[in-house]
């Protein structure tokens, strides 16, 4: 292969995607560009960058079901700024690949069929990596695709971790703890072996609109906050997080609520926006002097601090806690609130390090370190690609 042959990556949220352009440098994939389409705005634009160049660009195609004409007018975009025509491969990231998919895989008829069948399992993001995939083979039939799975990382979680206390045969059904967010944590964990491999027992935060914690034991996944879903763990922007089950039998029950309308209550107007009444975004919060954003914020560390003294337990000990994702790299209010709950456990930040986002952000005298660390879902999806290209 030569250096200009070209990878693309698609990490595909419920409303937005990502696009990661590499380069393919022999066995190494080198990022040289990037672009997101937020399908909430209108019209659409595709927002690109490569190096110190930022472009946005109007789309003048409209959103489908099928997303067919985004991506023919997103790859002749993208043509005026690369040479498309070098492509070799397509990443996706996928964000349920169940008990079958435990690392990533090339794409045909069959991987595609029985992703689909896990739509139930994730209904808001497995319909949409599912469109990009299946809108970029009618664009571009032989082109090589590859699925990266966010459960994948989880399979290394003991069998009584990812257990819930249900019937047995539910259990064997498939409803059981995943796990959520693999590819940044597997990103994490590379990064925290090479620049702090002491930190054998690391708590790792992804805090972003999304949000969970994975307890790593030796670059390992052995817990996660999120379970069966992404509903579960800790509050996130506007889903809730953890919540007592009688709060759906009572919803359903007495409340007469429709499953639709629990589904939508669930995963956009619960979480920070819910409790606030005034903003999913910790930014807005952390700004409002209102009690209703103070209580939001205070509520969203006191979690966080709660999962990490879980998974301590999970992990049998701490060195390490870890804060990646939006939230977690660049809201400095953010880790010292959930520092300040930790103080038990002999966390002690250092608050210079931390409003500059260094890396280390604890002080000298402080019995675990806490870190905070850039997290690149785009990079393990097109590493992950890239390997299988290689070898199939």
């Amino acid at each position: 292969m030569s250096s200009t042959d070209l990878l693309l990556t698609f990490n595909a949220g419920s409303s937005t995607v990502k696009i990661g352009i590499f380069a393919m440098d022999g066995h190494k994939a080198r990022r040289i560009g990037k672009g997101v389409i937020d399908f909430r705005a209108e019209p659409l634009s595709l927002g690109l960058s490569r190096g110190s160049q930022i472009f946005d660009v109007p789309l003048k195609a409209k959103m489908t079901e099928d997303l067919r004409d985004v991506i023919d007018e997103t790859f002749a975009l993208l043509a005026g700024h690369f040479d498309v025509a070098a492509l070799r491969v397509a990443g996706h990231r996928v964000v349920h690949g169940g008990d079958r998919f435990t690392s990533a895989i090339l794409l045909d008829d069959a991987a595609i069929d029985a992703i689909d069948a896990l739509r139930p399992l994730a209904p808001l993001h497995q319909p949409q990596a599912l469109r990009f995939i299946r809108a970029l083979r009618h664009l571009k039939p032989h082109l090589a695709q590859t699925a990266s799975f966010d459960t994948a990382f989880h399979a290394t979680q003991d069998d009584l971790v990812r257990r819930f206390a249900i019937p047995r045969a539910l259990h064997d059904d498939g409803i059981k703890r995943y796990g959520f967010h693999g590819l940044s944590y597997k990103f994490i964990a590379a990064e925290l072996a090479r620049k702090a491999p002491r930190a054998a027992k690391a708590v790792v935060a992804h805090l972003g609109s999304g949000a969970s914690l994975c307890a790593l034991g030796r670059g390992l996944s052995r817990d996660c906050s999120m379970g069966f879903s992404t509903l579960d763990g800790i509050p996130m922007a506007t889903r809730p997080g953890a919540l007592d089950p009688g709060v759906i039998l009572h919803l359903a029950g007495a409340r007469k609520q429709s499953f639709g309308e629990i589904e939508d209550l669930l995963y956009h107007h619960s979480g920070l926006l819910g409790l606030s009444g005034i903003s999913a975004d910790t930014r807005d919060l952390l700004r409002d002097a209102r009690l209703e954003a103070r209580q939001a914020i205070d509520l969203f560390t006191l979690r966080i601090a709660g999962e990490v003294g879980r998974m301590a337990t999970t992990l049998g000990g701490l060195d390490a806690v870890v804060f990646t994702a939006g939230i977690g790299e660049h809201q400095p209010e953010i880790r010292a609130g959930v520092a300040k709950r930790l103080a038990w456990l002999g966390l002690e930040i250092d608050e210079k390090a931390n409003s500059a986002n260094e890396f280390m952000i604890s002080t000298g005298e402080s019995r675990i370190a806490a870190h905070v660390i850039a997290t690149d879902e785009e990079q393990i999806i097109a590493d992950e690609a890239l390997s299988l290209l290689g070898s199939g």
